[in-house]
């Protein structure tokens, strides 16, 4: 508590409730009031979280700013609130990009606004009880609602197969999420009724009951990644969703899955996790090499962005299976840098599909004759996403790197290739689409970005900057944690 306020909850509940005000406007016509209201809930909404990295206290691993209250007293459920070094960072990710994508949607919405704008807030404080909730009901609750809004983004606002890639992504996501469930029911009565997520860390299980809530859990968090092969839902999401789904979907949505694994996967379940974790590297690294591959071959600069966060997100699995601080610390970083890069990259592709309305590379070639602006905003995204030293792309991708090398050679040789891969589809990507002379007339009547647009580019390029310039921000809040974690996970002998 600070100031006399319960931070996670003011975090949780003021974007939701400003997202409600945001309804409340109405019809089109009061449109202007609904941008100004969400946009200054979602600069509020991120302000009120800066305090919980200031007051952070870095040298210990247990939870901060708690807040625990009866929820459901008869089962036992409590409105459990609480952040260690691992969730504080998603937070402050999740609440940074609010505020961006209502501005990058400002003028591109224009149907519906209100309640476009308003998903996005309400999908902002779900998401935040993702990351905040101890309770293991709580967690779960939250985890099903954020959902609804992403469906709703996709569904109305999307492209012509909006439905379809709506109705895919919320089937994957929850019947994924079902089997959890089952695992979360066990577990509440294994450890004499309590669905307090941190008793179950502590919880004797047999090495058959870790492994069956290993697999339930890889259900739910697996799809969320998206691992390989349960990865297909998402370029058909990100190619109908609106810039600002795909970018909530690509700098957040996909976070919450890996972070499942440190919250439940690990602690709760670490003799399986051993057991697993050469079918967990297995396939990290298809999806690094392969997914790479895939993403080469793209034609549409939407799903091959999507691809790419397939490929990068399987160096945040690798990290966490190969057991050591470097993978681990390197994947939290590796989680936080892709947010920013992903998000980016996004962003930039709406940028173009608004003037031009279309994806695909063939349709441009010689923009950086019209948009030079956009053109070098572009530039340091595309080589943030190859993993140039300098950008926050380079970071994570190295540190999982060496950690890898100290598990297995061969490890780090097939994850280094993503390197190689990243740099080949995003910079190809980048060269048919910028240079070159003007290529029809679409390109010819661009204009460059404005300022509204300079303004978002400006504050992700100050980001990707800083991360891979200076890490240490980053690192130090979860350096405890993180050891911590890995000693309660060092039961068996890899």
């Amino acid at each position: 508590m600070i100031f006399g306020f319960h931070l996670l909850s003011v975090a949780i509940w003021l974007p939701i409730i400003f997202g409600v005000l945001v309804l409340a406007t109405g019809n089109d016509r009061n449109a202007p009031l609904a941008r100004v209201i969400a946009l200054a809930g979602g600069i509020l909404g991120f302000l009120v979280t800066l305090p919980l990295y200031t007051g952070f206290d870095k040298m210990t691993s247990a939870m901060q700013f708690v807040e625990n209250h009866d929820w459901v007293a008869r089962f036992n459920m409590h409105y459990h609130l609480g952040v260690d070094g691992i969730s504080v960072l998603f937070i402050l990710l999740n609440s940074f990009f609010t505020p961006l994508v209502v501005l990058a949607g400002w003028k591109v919405i224009e149907k519906r606004v209100a309640q476009y704008l308003a998903a996005f807030l309400i999908m902002s404080g779900i998401v935040n009880g993702v990351f905040a909730a101890l309770d293991a009901m709580l967690f779960y609750v939250f985890w099903e609602a954020m959902l609804i809004p992403m469906f709703l983004i996709i569904g109305v606002w999307g492209g012509p197969n909006r439905v379809y890639a709506a109705v895919k992504f919320f089937l994957y996501t929850l019947l994924g999420s079902l089997l959890m469930l089952v695992a979360l029911v066990y577990l509440y009565n294994h450890s004499g009724g309590s669905f307090e997520i941190l008793d179950y860390h502590a919880l004797p299980i047999s090495m058959t009951a870790q492994i069956l809530l290993f697999i339930a859990f890889f259900a739910a968090f697996s799809v969320k990644v998206p691992m390989f092969p349960v990865h297909t839902w998402l370029p058909d999401a990100h190619v109908e969703a609106p810039t600002g789904g795909s970018v909530v979907l690509a700098a957040i949505m996909l976070k919450v899955g890996a972070y499942g694994f440190l919250r439940f996967s690990l602690p709760i379940a670490p003799d399986a996790s051993h057991k697993l974790a050469a079918m967990m590297i297995a396939l990290s690294l298809i999806a690094v090499v392969y997914i790479g591959l895939v993403a080469l071959m793209q034609s549409d600069m939407k799903k091959l962005v999507a691809y790419s966060s397939i490929s990068h997100m399987g160096f945040v699995t690798l990290g966490f299976f190969i057991f050591n601080a470097y993978g681990m610390e390197g994947a939290l970083l590796q989680m936080i840098s892709h947010g920013f890069v992903s998000g980016a990259l996004f962003l930039v592709i709406g940028v173009l599909y608004d003037r031009v309305h279309s994806r695909q590379i063939a349709d441009y070639g010689g923009v950086a004759n019209k948009m030079p602006v956009f053109a070098a905003f572009f530039m340091l995204f595309a080589m943030a996403n190859s993993g140039l030293p300098g950008t926050s792309g380079f970071v994570g991708e190295f540190l999982v790197i060496l950690g890898a090398e100290k598990a297995n050679f061969w490890f780090a040789f097939l994850a280094a290739m993503t390197l190689v891969f990243g740099a080949a589809y995003t910079l190809w990507m980048y060269k048919r689409v910028i240079f070159g002379a003007v290529a029809n007339d679409h390109v010819a009547h661009l204009s460059d970005i404005t300022l509204r647009e300079k303004v978002i580019f400006g504050i992700l390029a100050l980001t990707v900057l800083a991360m891979g310039v200076y890490p240490l921000p980053f690192s130090e809040i979860m350096h405890v944690t993180v050891n911590d974690l890995l000693v309660h996970v060092a039961r068996t002998k890899f």
